[in-house]
């Protein structure tokens, strides 16, 4: 006897076998029942997702001799007739091949006949949407006016070619693409009739890799299984046939990113290549783990949105921590456009390389958001205390004139002058070092308001557990000087440092220099070894 793919096999024989389309198997099995049953129905949604098989049942349903709370029995002659397609009352048509006026003419000539069993003619036209202008044209009138035993189903996987008169003639039902853990499900139920030892894993990868239709999944299931018969199918194996990567790759590769290392990026890509993978596949998969990644570091309460395991999980918090919003999105926009370019390219490794080569170097190409990028850089160094080349940030600020960023500020030069030195209490001092030394990295983590509006501004010592913030621009100024913002500083501040501190805020008086030294009572006492006494005001 010859095999039977499994999605053949198990396709559904009544709707209660019908996966991930419940809300259009209920409606129709209430018309069913009530008898309110339509004569022309649409059933649109992307492939695999169920469109022929619900068509099949529903044409068994209303011809069936003894339906059960609408659904059809498959023990009556019409059911079995229609089930090995020897039933004249049940017609499928390929508009894909059949698509002419002609074709639509003989259904017109045909319908004119009333069933010789049975309750109803169903005719089902698959891929309606490719049909002529001329057999739509020809098809109108036979679907505004069928007679009472003609029923009509059309599924397409485009409907935005349907014509308009046609929509208006037809129910429609839209088909959901199904989700993975219903996919999965439905595989270890079939993976256990079928006796296929197969890991969970592997079973979800599968669901995965099958975005949302159930036939895919089956056929990707039976693959698998041929490649590694009689032997349990774990994760490992399903990525060897299916040509795929682990996320684990895909954490080493952004790792090597992130700390600009191409020739790590190369060495990955090299071995991806040596192993088979499907390079199309994995520009995909990686596009998807950035997503990941993005929705976890924006998203609150982010980890039910993925699906993933706790360690998988871990792994992005670590790397979630080591890049920037603003940098992901830069990183999915690059491999974006590398997906649609890969599709027809001969030559997808070299597209790839050129890709990791614009993520690890972003001086190489000069659009906005890759300049952002390594001005974040340049500010991550300099908060560390590392000295950065006044020539690249010169070249960087013409390059964010010419896209359009505004023009290059130069700074405003001042004669030197020598700064001057104030004595404060220690405790005061302690407070103002404690945030100074720190001010460039609380601005980054706070983000939003306070990141761009509290650049350039200089923290001054206000009194006991009171620091203020002082601004040389007007318009970051009337931002700053917010209760909510400074609140939020002052939260953050406690949070973090555990200490109570105050902030207040003011603007840079016209000709203040704010290169004062602070320095300690006891500091200058030593420094001029004498006693000093501190008037009160």
């Amino acid at each position: 006897m010859s095999y039977t793919a499994l999605y053949r096999k198990w396709r559904p024989a009544q709707f209660d076998d019908v996966k991930g389309q419940d809300h259009i198997v209920q409606t129709l099995k209430n018309q069913i029942t009530s008898g309110r049953i339509g004569h022309a129905y649409l059933f649109c949604g992307t492939r695999g997702t169920g469109k022929t098989t619900i068509a099949k049942i529903f044409a068994k349903a209303v011809n069936c001799e003894h339906p059960v709370d609408g659904s059809p029995c498959n023990e009556c002659a019409a059911c079995k007739a229609i089930a090995s397609g020897s039933s004249m009352n049940v017609v499928e048509i390929d508009a894909a091949s059949n698509n002419g006026v002609e074709n639509i003419r003989e259904i017109r000539e045909q319908v004119q006949y009333p069933p010789t069993e049975g309750a109803y003619r169903v005719y089902i036209i698959d891929e309606v949407h490719m049909l002529s202008t001329g057999a739509f044209n020809a098809l109108l009138k036979t679907l505004e006016e069928p007679p009472s035993y003609v029923i009509f189903i059309l599924a397409t996987t485009e409907v935005h070619k349907i014509p308009v008169t046609v929509l208006s003639r037809c129910q429609r039902y839209d088909f959901r693409r199904i989700t993975i853990d219903t996919i999965a499900a439905r595989l270890r139920e079939l993976a256990d009739a079928e006796n296929i030892q197969v890991e969970e894993k592997a079973l979800r990868y599968v669901a995965k890799a099958a975005d949302g239709s159930m036939r895919d999944a089956l056929s990707l299931l039976d693959q698998c299984v041929a490649f590694h018969y009689g032997t349990l199918l774990t994760y490992d194996n399903v990525l060897e046939v299916l040509g795929a990567v682990d996320s684990g790759v895909f954490s080493e590769l952004l790792r090597a990113v992130i700390a600009k290392d191409t020739t790590a990026c190369m060495k990955k890509l090299e071995e991806m290549v040596i192993q088979g993978r499907e390079l199309g596949q994995f520009v995909t998969d990686f596009i998807w783990y950035l997503r990941n990644l993005l929705v976890l570091k924006t998203a609150d309460d982010a980890e039910n949105m993925l699906d993933m395991s706790e360690d998988n999980l871990k792994l992005l918090r670590e790397e979630a921590e080591m890049i920037s919003g603003e940098t992901l999105m830069r990183f999915i926009r690059i491999f974006s456009e590398l997906s649609n370019q890969i599709r027809y390219a001969s030559q997808k490794r070299v597209l790839i390389e050129l890709a990791l080569i614009k993520l690890t170097k972003p001086q190489m190409e000069p659009n906005l958001d890759s300049i952002l990028q390594r001005l974040e850089e340049l500010e991550d160094r300099m908060d560390e205390g590392v000295p950065v080349n006044s020539q690249m940030m010169q070249q960087m600020a013409a390059q964010m004139g010419q896209q359009g960023a505004g023009t290059p500020v130069s700074a405003d030069a001042e004669p030197a002058q020598p700064p001057q030195q104030v004595s404060i209490p220690k405790a005061q001092l302690e407070d103002l070092n404690l945030i100074r030394q720190d001010w460039g990295k609380i601005i980054r983590e706070l983000g939003g308001a306070i990141r761009p509006s509290f650049r350039d501004t200089v923290l001054e010592p206000s009194g006991d557990s009171c620091l203020c913030i002082v601004f040389s621009n007007g318009d970051n100024y009337a931002i700053g000087s917010r209760p909510t913002v400074l609140g939020a500083l002052e939260k953050y501040v406690e949070e973090q440092y555990g200490k109570t501190m105050y902030f207040k805020a003011r603007m840079r008086n016209a000709g203040e220099r704010l290169n004062t030294i602070y320095v300690s009572d006891e500091e200058l006492k030593n420094a001029v070894h004498m006693d000093i006494t501190i008037e009160d005001e």
